[in-house]
C-alpha cells in the first residue's frame, strides 16, 4: 500500500475509523491561517513500555498462529516513528518542503517487512526461550468462534460488566491474518526519512523492557 491509497469506507473497528477521521481533519487543516500539517502513518509499532508483547507471552498467545501463518507485516520501532515526526517537522519548516509535503500523509516503517508470526517467534527467542511450541489454529475454526464469542458477550456477559477478550474479536482475527506492508518511498524522497534503528536492534532494546513487564500485573486480552 502507498500514500495515495484512499481510506476504505468500512473499518474493522472504531479505533481504525477514528484514526482515519483524525487524519482527514489534520490534512484538511493544512494552510488554514498559516498552519502547516502533514500526517505520519506508522506501521505496527513496538518498543519499550509496550504491554502487548509481554501480555501475549504471559497468557500463551505468542505461541499461537492464526490462519496459514503466511501474512507479512511492516513493523516500526518507536524511535523511528519519532524520527519520522522530526523529519516531517523539519520539512514543513521550509518553503519548498511545505509546498511539497503540506497536506500529505506518509507511511513510516522500519522498511524491513517480515512474516508477522516469525516476528513473534523472534521476540520469544530474544526473551530466552530455547524451544518454542507452536500451535496453529485454522481461520475456518477461529473466525466463526470469534463471532459466537462476541455474540455471547453482548447478549450475556456484558450485563455483568465483563469485557470480551480483545484477541478474540472478529476485527482482531481479521487484522492478524492480513498482509499489511507499506511503501515508504514518499517519506524517503520528500521527508528525507530513513530508519535510524534496525528491526533487530529495536527488538533487543524492546525485549529488555518486556522482561521487566512480564513479571508485573498485566491486563488480560
Amino acid at each position: 500500500m502507498d500514500q495515495v491509497s484512499n481510506h476504505k469506507r468500512q473499518f474493522p473497528d472504531a479505533y481504525a475509523q477514528t484514526k482515519a477521521e483524525a487524519e482527514k481533519l489534520v490534512i484538511k487543516a493544512n494552510g488554514i491561517n498559516g498552519l502547516l500539517t502533514c500526517c505520519i502513518r506508522p506501521g505496527s509499532m513496538f518498543g519499550p513500555g509496550d504491554i502487548m508483547m509481554p501480555t501475549l507471552d504471559r497468557y500463551g498467545w505468542s505461541n499461537v498462529t492464526i490462519g496459514e501463518g503466511k501474512n507479512y507485516d511492516d513493523f516500526v520501532y518507536v524511535e523511528n516513528v519519532v524520527h519520522g515526526h522530526l523529519c516531517a517537522d523539519k520539512t514543513l519548516s521550509t518553503i519548498e518542503g511545505a509546498r511539497t509535503s503540506g497536506g500529505k500523509a506518509y507511511f513510516i516503517t522500519n522498511m524491513e517487512p517480515m512474516n508477522m508470526w516469525d516476528f513473534l517467534y523472534l521476540v520469544q527467542e530474544e526473551l530466552g526461550y530455547k524451544r518454542i511450541f507452536k500451535i496453529r489454529v485454522p481461520i475456518i475454526v477461529i473466525k466463526p468462534a470469534s463471532y459466537l464469542i462476541e455474540l455471547a458477550y453482548r447478549a450475556v456477559f456484558s450485563h455483568f460488566g465483563t469485557c470480551q477478550p480483545q484477541i478474540l474479536t472478529p476485527a482482531r482475527i481479521r487484522y492478524v491474518t492480513l498482509n499489511r506492508t507499506f511503501s515508504c518511498n514518499k517519506a524517503v524522497e520528500e521527508l528525507g526519512y530513513k530508519p535510524i534503528v534496525t528491526l533487530q536492534d529495536g527488538l533487543k532494546k524492546a525485549v529488555k523492557s518486556y522482561i521487566q513487564l512480564r513479571d508485573k500485573d498485566l491486563p488480560k486480552i
